[in-house]
């Protein structure tokens, strides 16, 4: 507008400055982007939540197995044994290995149970409540990580449990044995439950203190978190980890509260009005987790150029689970699978609210042992029916993703004495005894390498795992740029 070395005056610049113009549709690129990424922001929150129910119902569902079927399935493996010498012995197994890990976990719940009788709760609850806040608050974010990293090595500890024990006996023999896998197991169960007690216990001071100073904190804890993911670089594969990990933390959350409210109820002799007292400081902690959760996952969709769409394919993985686990050769249990992909590990959890529902409600006379029948069968339909749903949901979604030929790919099968690997056609996605899940996407990688490359090339080379073959766990070791 000005030309040569001509120097405007202030009346032209201010002029020039109230008058100029612009046009946007020079830069459309950019713009449209901007407003997608706008759209994006505003979707996060409908499709997180629709991942996050799906994902809650599967921990409900994997929940109340531990309460209902599995109960019925350790008596129908204990009658199997019992009627052996009548019926006569034949076969190779005296059970099947799902009947085998059955008696386990009853097993392990039934010694976890009685331990835990002798842990004191009222004891536990005024040691804490006697702390000051601080200690309080650092109590309880180093009991947050405590339940991960635990859980982590816990889940390995039991899936080395159940294949030590179902293992093929022609094998040679690399293990300590079943006793001390079972005493590992028993010793995890029941140091889980008392960490998770301690948490319970921290959080009902929490919200019997009359300055709320403690709750407030504790709540606030909750945004940090938002502040150690956001700004990290994170890639489809960790944010599917990271999905997984804030539904089991969402799930025991509510278990926790449901724990806070049955002890809280107890010491008021279930007057009906205290409830509503509790209301509050209970619909304060679950709007807080759900508002952590979603502007977590709007910003690192938007930092990491991520389309709402990845909470579909992040829930048609987890359908996939449930529906592969019904097959006739499934790999696993599905309750180890959710296990796998979330973290969530159903015993220490079931075990610790077994314990205070008895310690809380007192059963005598035969009214009240009908209606703890009563209860139970209601527990048995609500499993019943929140599994149909699912697996109708799960079967919706899997078709919906094109997964179904997935389905019926054959197990792998056990390498031969012979040292001949099996073919691509037998590979399969199903986890290893260790809780690794077997691929064949990195020898697939390897016969496109250009054969002019050298050794070195191919040593650098990282396996691209899809979805199905990544759990929970797969990715704690990696390195994030």
């Amino acid at each position: 507008m000005f030309s040569g070395c001509d120097y405007p005056s202030l009346t032209r610049f201010i002029s020039a400055e109230l008058t100029r113009g612009y046009f946007l549709e020079h830069d459309e690129a950019k713009y449209t982007e901007r407003r997608e990424r706008v759209y994006t922001f505003m979707r996060i929150p409908k499709e997180l939540e629709k991942l996050m129910t799906f994902g809650f119902f599967l921990c409900v569902d994997a929940f109340l197995y531990v309460f209902t079927l599995l109960p019925l399935r350790v008596l129908l493996a204990v009658l199997r044994l019992l009627t052996l010498p009548c019926c006569g012995f034949s076969g190779s197994r005296l059970l099947q290995p799902a009947q085998v890990c059955d008696m386990l976990r009853g097993l392990i719940m039934v010694l976890c149970f009685s331990m835990m009788h002798y842990v004191d709760y009222s004891m536990m609850y005024h040691l804490i409540r006697g702390q000051s806040v601080i200690k309080l608050y650092i109590i309880y974010n180093m009991l947050e990580m405590a339940d991960r990293l635990v859980s982590s090595f816990g889940q390995d500890i039991l899936d080395a449990l159940y294949w030590t024990a179902t293992e093929p006996k022609e094998r040679k023999r690399d293990n300590i044995g079943v006793i001390p896998h079972f005493l590992m197991a028993v010793l995890y169960v029941f140091l889980h439950a008392i960490l998770i007690m301690v948490q319970a216990s921290t959080l009902n001071v929490a919200f019997n203190s009359h300055n709320k100073s403690l709750l407030t904190i504790m709540l606030t804890s909750n945004f940090v978190e938002i502040k150690s993911n956001v700004f990290k670089k994170c890639e489809k594969n960790n944010l599917f980890q990271m999905s997984n990990s804030d539904i089991k933390e969402r799930f025991t959350s509510y278990v926790l509260l449901l724990i806070v409210c049955l002890r809280n109820m107890e010491q008021f002799s279930w007057n009906p009005e205290h409830l509503w007292v509790l209301f509050p400081d209970v619909f304060i902690v679950v709007t807080s987790e759900v508002a952590v959760d979603i502007i977590k996952h709007a910003f690192i969709i938007k930092f990491n150029d991520i389309t709402a769409d990845v909470y579909s394919e992040y829930r048609a993985r987890l359908a996939f689970d449930l529906v592969s686990s019904r097959q006739k050769n499934a790999c696993t249990d599905y309750s180890d699978s959710v296990a796998r992909r979330m973290g969530f590990i159903s015993l220490p959890l079931a075990v610790l609210l077994i314990r205070v529902v008895m310690s809380s409600v007192k059963v005598q006379g035969a009214l009240s042992y009908t209606c703890v029948f009563l209860c139970y069968l209601g527990l048995v339909s609500l499993k019943l029916l929140n599994s149909i749903v699912l697996l109708g949901k799960s079967c919706v979604y899997v078709k919906r993703a094109n997964m179904e030929d997935k389905l019926f790919e054959r197990p792998a099968a056990a390498p031969s004495s012979s040292g001949k690997t099996p073919g691509r056609a037998h590979q399969a996605r199903c986890p290893t005894p260790s809780g690794k899940q077997t691929t064949h996407s990195f020898n697939d990688d390897l016969e496109h390498v250009n054969p002019s490359q050298g050794a070195s090339d191919l040593r650098h080379r990282t396996p691209n795992k899809d979805l199905l073959e990544i759990d929970r766990f797969t990715i704690c070791g990696n390195r994030i740029d």
